[in-house]
């Protein structure tokens, strides 16, 4: 059975996921939510309509820049990477990220007094 993450814990993690989802190549709204969902094993998922304000405010805070793309026979489709401000940012919530699941792990694994 997989567990289903409450709001609360998704809500401070989706830009992390998403600017990771994004460090090796740019990728559109509807890829990012089914990477999230699929690599999580469905674990964790996104709406889209969700998803795009989220993005929208990343850009605006300079950390991805997006772009309109058309392709013969597809919808268009607006493809996101990061900026060289979005790849210091991860990084360091990366480090913020590693650094809190440790000491909570610490504590859940931890010898109980």
């Amino acid at each position: 059975m997989h567990t289903v993450f409450s709001r609360e814990l998704k809500k401070g993690s989706t830009e992390l996921l998403i600017l990771a989802l994004l460090e090796p190549r740019p990728r559109h709204g509807y890829d990012l939510a089914k990477l999230i969902e699929s690599r999580s094993g469905g674990r964790l998922a996104l709406r889209v309509g969700s998803l795009y304000p989220i993005l929208v405010r990343l850009e605006d805070k300079g950390l991805l820049t997006g772009r309109w793309v058309e392709k013969p026979g597809e919808r268009r489709r607006r493809f996101y990477r990061l900026t060289a401000q979005g790849r210091t940012v991860l990084a360091e919530q990366r480090s913020v990220w590693l650094d809190f699941t440790g000491a909570v792990n610490q504590i859940l694994g931890g010898e109980h007094a």
